[in-house]
């Protein structure tokens, strides 16, 4: 049995709670009224002066105008450009806790997806990892009930992240009105309750036939051939309920924009980021002295699943960029244009962590063995796949007026805390070795 440290219990809610009081920070220091606006803009003009170009940032909220551009807006657009401006700056703590809730929840998810494969494939190699799989999708029931909470919050318009949302914008937008039969609050949060009651419900009956095969005689595999029917069912299930989560929690922050391609390549981000994270635990495990069964040719499959999947992730990318690039379509290239232009750093940085890193580090084979490199990549994997997911919400949410300060880093310091907590504390609720699995022989003498 795995017992967790004092050390790391506290760790996890010191992360905690930096995180939380620094994102209560954060709302709180958001501006509440355009007048609040005009005193920040007026005040950035006033101690940097007119010289200032037009994505300054602005006492750590990313607001972006020179002295031109407020005049330009005084006198075409009036208080419409503040108001703009408040919502961008109201959005930010939002949209940064929304990206890291989601980010540690899709880790949770692809997790989740992987376990079942492993019981549909009847994969051999990967029994004695089980434990470890099972410990990160305990974080799918408070990550998943923190995500509804948001979602809901989002989808009746308690925020300003999701456009369609708002009455008044849909009121003038024939394109949205278009949607409204699949974008509204109430289907909004019907979906999402039914997606995360069946991806929560399958985890609860995985485990519990996985408890019970343990239990059971030897030989009678009665409750492994269960694990087995309920994961190739959970699989179909999965498959259609992520595409469409994929449109509802992420696509929908660009109401006018589409990809055919873009459930697949949320998917491929979500499964590269589970089985990487599983990767790091079993080696973290392994240096304090567990999981002794583990040996290098599982971490070798598992960093060559983190290669094949970043060079999958990349394949997708990369077809859903050049069609709607080459094609130069104005509604559908809007989508890279705006990156490129206004998140250029993030947008170009995602592909280095994303394909460049793990591609120069994870090509060679004996490097797949070395715990160290194992690390070093899983870590740059993890950072470029927040990015993503950070390029995906920000420029819809806060537009020009991003910046990685207080509420980005107090967000992810806290669902990082909150992760390890649930996840660490999974570990100890059962031993570290599933050997009632009938493949689990196999899996202790695998060798590659």
């Amino acid at each position: 049995m795995y017992t967790l440290p004092s050390k790391l219990r506290l760790f996890s809610i010191v992360l905690m709670v930096v995180g939380a009081i620094g994102l209560v920070a954060g709302f709180v220091s958001a501006p509440s009224t355009v007048g609040d606006v005009k005193e920040l803009l007026a005040s950035h003009h006033d101690s940097h002066g007119a010289s200032k170009k037009d994505h300054d940032v602005v006492d750590g909220h990313g607001t972006s105008d020179s002295a031109e551009a407020h005049e330009s807006a005084d006198a075409h657009g009036g208080d419409a450009h503040y108001e703009h401006v408040l919502h961008q700056l109201q959005n930010k703590p939002w949209a940064a806790l929304y990206i890291a809730a989601f980010f540690f929840f899709m880790i949770s998810l692809g997790v989740l997806a992987f376990y079942a494969i492993q019981f549909a494939a009847q994969a051999g190699w990967s029994p004695v990892l089980f434990r470890v799989m099972e410990a990160i999708t305990a974080y799918l029931v408070p990550g998943g009930i923190i995500m509804f909470v948001i979602l809901a919050l989002s989808g009746f318009h308690v925020n300003h992240l999701f456009t369609w949302a708002d009455p008044a914008v849909v009121e003038h937008d024939a394109l949205i009105q278009g949607k409204s039969g699949w974008l509204n609050g109430t289907g909004f949060v019907i979906r999402a309750a039914v997606f995360l009651g069946g991806w929560i419900t399958y985890r609860h009956f995985a485990i519990k036939f996985s408890r019970n095969q343990d239990e059971a005689d030897k030989g009678d595999i009665t409750w492994h051939k269960k694990s087995f029917k309920i994961a190739a069912g959970f699989l179909v299930f999965f498959i259609y309920t992520e595409s469409m989560m994929s449109w509802d929690w992420i696509m929908s922050f660009d109401p006018h924009w589409f990809s055919t391609l873009f459930g697949w390549y949320v998917f491929a981000g979500l499964f590269v980021c589970g089985i990487t994270t599983i990767a790091l635990i079993t080696i973290y495990l392994k240096s304090q002295g567990y999981l002794e069964f583990v040996n290098n040719s599982h971490l070798h499959d598992l960093a060559k699943f983190m290669f094949g999947i970043s060079i999958f992730w990349t394949y997708l990318w990369f077809s859903q960029f050049m069609l709607i690039w080459y094609s130069n379509i104005p509604e559908e290239v809007t989508y890279f244009v705006t990156r490129i232009e206004d998140y250029n750093l993030p947008f170009f940085g995602m592909l280095l962590m994303n394909f460049l890193f793990p591609l120069l580090i994870l090509m060679n084979s004996d490097f797949k063995r070395m715990n160290w490199f194992i690390v070093m990549a899983g870590v740059v994997i993890l950072c470029g796949h927040y990015v993503d997911v950070f390029n995906m919400v920000m420029p819809a949410t806060v537009g020009q007026s991003w910046f990685i300060g207080l509420s980005e880093i107090s967000s992810v310091l806290l669902f990082l805390g909150l992760f390890l907590f649930v996840v660490f504390g999974a570990l100890t609720k059962a031993p570290l070795l599933a050997k009632g699995n009938p493949y689990i022989e196999e899996s202790k003498h695998y060798h590659y």
